[in-house]
């Protein structure tokens, strides 16, 4: 049986990153918000970060991890306001109850972002397009957000169709579609192929999906490293990975490619401010705290490091994620090496159940609009 899979996201997906639905939350409770660009995030006073930005925001070029400082030069009015925490969560529960009435194959991927696997679902509804547009519908009625909807044969393709009619629609790609569909994508559009690997695939000539369909996965791999098997299965419209309601969390991290190569320490130090509120941000909103904080390092040919530290006192506050990983750098044996990507990441997790930890977090990160 061939399987048919759905990705939701809320109104405003736009990449991996903490509060997918917090702007739309905001802009929902506060009318003064509506149609405004808002951000939710860090002071760019303080070396915030932007967590979410609204539609509003987005056409300025506003993105989450952003530096809030940068934010707000594209933006000189943009509104910033503080995370609410406990409201997000409440909202990702209201929606992911909706999910849990078609199928328990539901694999979540943020606060209101989720795969499922509607093959087998409880309804009994053989149409998995007619299965979106109900929990569209139903997700609207109950929280007054719109959703958008990727409806494919695997998680790749429901992730690009996803993104096809936002922010309040759904999208199909058929099976017998998937190849053409995948072929003329420009590259730069494909999930998991970011702006600086785009700009370098571009210089090697792969512009299309049928262009990166050319080269062998040996080839790709030598250029790109181990991605290069994922971008192989890709350009053929595959992906083998099931969805998986019962991933365990192992790790909340994030991670910078820079558009220009850094080779002066100051700046990668300063690059890991951003990081580190993305990561604070994100420990906050999963309540986890973890005790090995580990520092990744890619090089301009790809090669790839880590430094880790484990702390006794569990690692929460943003300010202490940035002080470790920056104490990380200075011993990382750069050797001169030009730096392509950061990135931080906390393991060995464990809950955080103190509400007030949370609250005083957010407080020196936060300017409310």
């Amino acid at each position: 049986m061939r399987k048919s899979h759905a990705r939701f996201c809320s109104r405003e997906e736009g990449g991996d990153f903490l509060f997918l639905g917090s702007a739309a939350v905001e802009q929902r409770d506060n009318p003064a918000y509506r149609g405004k660009p808002i951000v939710v995030g860090g002071s760019p006073d303080k070396r915030g970060a932007v967590a979410a930005a609204s539609y509003e925001a987005r056409k300025f070029g506003i993105h989450s991890a952003m530096p809030a400082r940068t934010a707000l030069h594209r933006c000189p009015h943009l509104i910033f306001v503080s995370p609410r925490f406990d409201v997000y969560r409440q909202v990702s529960q209201q929606i992911r109850a909706v999910f849990h009435r078609y199928t328990d194959l539901v694999e979540p991927l943020a606060l209101d972002e989720a795969y499922l696997d509607v093959t087998e679902n409880k309804q009994g509804i053989l149409s998995a397009t007619w299965i979106a547009n109900e929990i569209r519908q139903q997700i609207y009625q109950e929280t007054e957000l719109t959703a958008s909807a990727g409806i494919s044969i695997n998680k790749f393709l429901a992730k690009m169709a996803s993104g096809m009619n936002k922010p309040n629609g759904s999208y199909l790609i058929a099976p017998n579609d998937a190849v053409a569909f995948v072929e003329q994508l420009p590259i730069e559009k494909f999930h998991g192929i970011g702006k600086v690997t785009a700009a370098k695939m571009h210089q090697l000539g792969i512009k299309m999906g049928a262009d990166l369909k050319q080269w062998s996965e040996a080839d790709l791999v030598q250029q790109f490293g181990k991605m290069g098997r994922f971008y192989f299965r890709i350009a053929r419209a595959e992906d083998h990975r099931p969805v998986q309601p019962d991933r365990v969390l192992k790790s909340v991290g994030a991670e910078t490619t820079f558009e220009k190569d850094l080779d002066e320490i100051e700046a990668m130090m300063r690059a890991l401010e951003s990081i580190a509120q993305t990561v604070g941000n994100r420990l906050s909103s999963k309540r986890a705290s973890g005790r090995t904080l580990t520092l990744k390092i890619k090089f301009a040919n790809y090669e790839q490091i880590t430094r880790s530290r484990t702390e006794l006192v569990a690692i929460v506050e943003t300010e202490k994620i940035l002080r470790l990983a920056q104490a990380l750098l200075p011993i990382a044996a750069l050797n001169d090496r030009k730096v392509r990507l950061l990135g931080i990441s906390i393991s060995n997790l464990g809950e955080v159940k103190d509400n007030s930890l949370f609250q005083q977090l957010a407080l020196p990160l936060v300017l409310v609009g």
